[in-house]
């Protein structure tokens, strides 16, 4: 890899690569949303380097990223995303930004120190800043209001992720944390 990308990444510059996790488990409504479903998964997460993106006194580096998730056992995938990572040198900001196939993009972001080997983003729905957007049979039965995720680099061949994803789920009062965490290792 570019010797120079990687060192403009900040933080993002462990997770450049490939990564397979075993591990996974997945908290999410059952078809009942009243009740949980626990799934254990397997994933593979491909995160390829580009940048420098410039707009205008913007500099911008970034992962271009894309993800699948198998339930353990089972072909046919339950979950798929694709997006980019960002790091913002200026602003000592990390965003995640993505979109789920089911209809809903997520622009997160948080202040991460540039060699930070742990950090934690947010986004919320409403916010003009790093905000959630969903389509109308989402929005009406399984709002996202908040995304939080947690990222640990534990070495060069090895990191985690916690997501807790909070839906308002129609006719229910509290807010359903839906869980996603797994440990990856560089392949």
């Amino acid at each position: 890899m570019n010797k120079d990308l990687m060192a403009n990444l900040g933080p993002l510059a462990p997770l450049a690569g490939i990564w397979e996790g075993e591990k996974g488990d997945d908290i999410a409504p059952d078809k009942n949303p009243a009740e949980v479903k626990k799934n254990k998964y397997r994933e593979r997460l491909m995160l390829e380097p580009f940048g420098p993106v410039n707009n205008h006194s913007q500099t911008l580096y970034g992962l271009r990223y894309s993800t699948t998730v198998w339930p353990l056992g089972q072909e046919n995938p339950f979950h798929e995303e694709t997006g980019y990572w960002l790091w913002d040198p200026a602003e000592n900001q990390v965003l995640r930004c993505f979109i789920v196939p089911r209809g809903v993009s997520v622009i997160a972001g948080g202040t991460v120190e540039p060699n930070a080997r742990e950090f934690q983003l947010a986004a919320d729905a409403g916010s003009e800043i790093y905000g959630i957007c969903s389509n109308q049979f989402l929005d009406r039965e399984f709002k996202t209001v908040r995304y939080e995720l947690k990222v640990t680099v534990h070495d060069e061949n090895s990191f985690s992720y916690k997501e807790d994803t909070q839906l308002k789920i129609k006719d229910q009062d509290k807010l359903f944390h839906h869980t996603d965490e797994n440990t990856l290792k560089r392949i």
